[in-house]
């Protein structure tokens, strides 16, 4: 997959395929008009595991420089973060995201649609202020701007079939038959760090999902966030479970979501960062990643 192209592409295809979209349109979402509401958090929360991403210690000061007003720009169509539903109405974890720091700023937010190829251009043209959108740091066209704190992570999983999963030992591979998606960093993760296993790379990572639910492979190592959406779906059929802990390594699967400004706008960014540790703290996050991850992938 091209390089240019936003991580939500490359995190979102299966989610995509298990939601209900509407028409997708450009537009502008009015967010300090809209109240963040009371979030539906069900049973589930208590077996839920939501990550920390902050020092729950930490004592933060609150920024001197507030901004008034946060224009954020995305791109539509990748769901759950950020994407039309059945009413044809903006929704999404970034989009309440977005919302709930303007609350906590007391900014008035807004947030612009926009085809990712012209996100930077329109950033950089003042058209908005922060981009909220799976944006790369690593891209040569990005290392110029600011990022806030991560405020998800993407990490990967095993995936086993049901009956193995309290059984399976990620630190005793040896073996094992374990799918991988060939040319992804997933295969080369594996290929590295699991030399006593036969590593069977396959040609998409719905193969190895297949591979595992067909018991070709005895598991499958792959994009945790996807494989939340996948495990409860009609097209796994209640085959199979995530297994051991999620893989976060640097260099592999430790680079995140964040929200990045531009060079000359620290202080947003800042600001941003402050607000996303003041989420955590409340417990605004917690509720946020309830509502659209209720398979955690962690």
């Amino acid at each position: 997959m091209p390089a240019s192209l936003p991580l939500l592409k490359t995190i979102c295809r299966v989610a995509a395929g298990l939601l209900t979209l509407g028409t997708l349109a450009l537009g502008t979402l009015a967010l300090g008009t809209l109240a963040l509401g009371v979030l539906s958090v069900s049973a589930q929360e208590a077996s839920v595991r939501v990550p920390n991403f902050w020092d729950p210690k930490a004592v933060h000061d609150r920024p001197n420089a507030i901004p008034d007003k946060i224009q954020f720009l995305a791109t539509d169509g990748y769901p759950p973060f950020v994407f039309r539903d059945q009413h044809g109405r903006l929704t999404g974890f970034n989009v309440d995201l977005a919302r709930a720091l303007c609350q906590e700023l007391g900014s008035s937010c807004a947030l612009r649609i926009k085809d990712f190829e012209v996100l930077l251009p329109a950033l950089d043209e003042e058209e908005g202020d922060a981009i909220i959108s799976g944006l790369s740091r690593s891209l040569p066209s990005t290392r110029r701007l600011n990022f806030t704190e991560d405020y998800l992570k993407l990490p990967a999983r095993f995936v086993v079939r049901a009956y193995n999963a309290s059984d399976f030992n990620e630190q005793a591979l040896t073996g094992k038959r374990i799918a991988v998606e060939a040319g992804s960093r997933y295969e080369a993760f594996a290929k590295r760090f699991f030399p006593d296993a036969e590593i069977i790379s396959l040609e998409t990572a719905e193969a190895t999902r297949e591979a595992v639910k067909g018991g070709s492979a005895d598991a499958l190592f792959g994009d945790g966030l996807n494989l939340s959406f996948w495990l409860p779906s009609e097209a796994a059929d209640g085959c199979c479970a995530f297994a051991g802990g999620p893989w976060l390594e640097p260099g592999y699967f430790d680079e995140g979501m964040a929200i990045a400004t531009r060079q000359d706008d620290p202080e947003r960014a800042a600001a941003l960062t402050y607000a996303l540790r003041q989420l955590h703290q409340k417990g605004i996050y917690r509720e946020l990643y309830l509502r659209y991850f209720p398979m955690s992938f962690f």
